[in-house]
């Protein structure tokens, strides 16, 4: 990372909020559902699935918690009412796990419910880890009674190899990601090396179990050993799946697809759009960097 970069990630809350949006498009559907339709309907018609998210988290308020409820129960009626090819995705803090655990099980219970009554799936995002426990628990228990629920996990942290171990006893369905929260080097890797060496021993933990696993990566040494993974445990396409966001490495993810492999687009959506692109405008200072650079630019008349 360059020290431009780095000053670039720094001076993000002083940036103009429009600025940010402008340059943020590309990540996010949208700030309503009917955009977030189109978007999946478009991405769809080139040939890949989608999981919707409506963007917010670290909800304080029941009544909050209780709209987004609203809202995702929606998602998943439009989903089915237009046909698409999508499931949602859910963070317990937006369903109140900062409140009160057993009513945010509630609430998921409801969600995945309805889900199930329309034949459709919903995904457990992992948050940071101070949710680990909780969120684990509540695929567990969720999953007793639930077939169409998942839980994401993340190989940078030094336990989800050890909590995989066990959670793949029983079928499971899961989302790997690298994780993306800042967390003490005594709970996580820190190593670009180690934390895709965690990545690819867990997959291969997942394979030889026969669970279910969403690949969620950017990183083209990670599709690489992935494709080795598959080829070793001789996958069929329905077994597994790999997973991008919107508008990060269009390159690699029609790639992917190319070479055979299904391929989900996570879809974010909501008026919370700001928190989410801040964030992720830090996860990737080098394109941060890059698009204040081209701001200078055109202010400079280049």
């Amino acid at each position: 990372m360059s020290l431009f970069d780095k000053l670039v990630v720094k001076s993000l809350p002083l940036v103009p909020k429009p600025v940010v949006r402008y340059f943020s498009k590309r990540y996010i559907a949208g700030e309503h559902l009917p955009e977030a339709i189109y978007a999946v309907r478009d991405l769809n018609g080139i040939g890949f699935m989608a999981t919707m998210d409506v963007l917010g988290e670290s909800v304080t308020e029941k009544e909050l918690a209780v709209n987004m409820l609203r809202e995702c129960k929606e998602v998943l009626t439009k989903i089915k009412q237009e046909n698409l090819d999508s499931n949602l995705s859910i963070k317990l803090t937006q369903l109140g796990l900062e409140i009160d655990y057993e009513f945010t099980l509630r609430n998921v219970r409801e969600i995945v419910e309805h889900a199930q009554s329309l034949e459709n799936f919903v995904r457990i995002d992992m948050e940071d880890s101070s949710t680990t426990d909780q969120t684990l628990e509540m695929y567990k228990t969720l999953r007793k009674k639930f077939s169409n629920v998942g839980v994401a996990l993340q190989s940078y942290l030094r336990r989800t190899e050890k909590d995989v171990t066990e959670l793949v006893k029983k079928p499971s369905n899961f989302r790997l990601c690298k994780g993306i929260y800042v967390e003490p080097e005594k709970i996580a890797f820190k190593k670009r090396e180690e934390i895709n060496e965690s990545f690819l021993r867990i997959i291969e933990i997942i394979f030889e179990a026969g669970s279910y696993v969403g690949i969620a990566t950017h990183d083209d040494d990670l599709i690489t050993g992935s494709y080795r993974l598959i080829e070793k445990y001789n996958m069929k396409p329905d077994q597994y799946e790999f997973q991008m966001l919107l508008g990060v490495r269009p390159d690699l993810r029609d790639q992917v697809l190319r070479d055979g492999h299904r391929m989900r687009i996570y879809v974010p959506f909501g008026t919370y759009w700001y928190q989410y692109s801040v964030r992720r405008l830090k996860e990737n200072p080098k394109m941060a960097g890059t698009i204040f650079k081209a701001i200078l630019s055109r202010k400079n008349g280049k």
